[in-house]
């Protein structure tokens, strides 16, 4: 018994095979910093909130930027030469600035005119139609929409703000003018009267999904 009591030992260095010595949680921590990741390795595609946030930052900083540049566009001012149709062509000049629609434009030279032209007293803007390039102007659209957008009519550019002859005045139909002509302001009620005749036969609602690669006279 004396023997088998004297086989018993307690081990208070830990250097035996007693129990084993707890970590603590800042020794943890430190260890498991150590085998995080490899310095050698592009993490830039991985999920990083401060720099997604910064990336919407600067996207919503551009985005606002972009927008006060388009607003100080919108208020530069074009001369625009146009010419009252009744028949005969009234050519006139106005200054407006490039963020007017078109419905407003026409109030503004409908009274302009009006002092000379009588019977356009009584028509509303809604009443009168803006034809260029053959092809009849929206209300909605604004002279910005249609520079910006390079938009064509079917017998080139809408807007280069100058006046030069008609392209079918040219032998070769096809050929690329560097300056529009002078747009027509016509009443509605002159409109309906004359559909069915040369050249108003030839217009059509301004589509910009739609190219007008050449004129054509059938």
């Amino acid at each position: 018994r004396q023997k088998a009591l004297s086989s018993l030992s307690f081990s208070v260095d830990g250097d035996g095979g007693g129990e084993e010595q707890q970590e603590s949680p800042i020794q943890k921590k430190q260890k498991k910093k150590k085998s995080v990741k490899c310095p050698f390795v592009d993490t830039s595609f991985l999920p990083d909130k401060e720099r997604e946030d910064e990336d919407k930052r600067l996207r919503e900083q551009l985005k606002q930027e972009w927008k006060e540049k388009q607003e100080i566009m919108k208020k530069e001012e074009i001369e625009v030469v146009y010419s009252y149709w009744d028949g005969t062509g009234h050519r006139r000049k106005v200054v407006v600035p490039k963020g007017l629609t078109i419905v407003k434009f026409l109030e503004k030279c409908r009274r302009d005119l009006s002092d000379e032209f009588h019977e356009l007293r009584g028509v509303s803007p809604e009443n009168l139609i803006y034809v260029k390039e053959d092809v009849i102007i929206p209300h909605t659209h604004t002279f910005y929409d249609l520079i910006v957008t390079k938009a064509r009519g079917k017998s080139g550019p809408l807007f280069h703000f100058d006046v030069h002859d008609d392209v079918r005045l040219v032998q070769d139909t096809r050929v690329e003018k560097d300056e529009s002509h002078a747009g027509k302001i016509i009443t509605r009620a002159y409109y309906e009267r004359n559909k069915h005749i040369f050249p108003v036969n030839r217009w059509e609602v301004y589509d910009p999904n739609k190219t007008y690669e050449k004129y054509t006279i059938k």
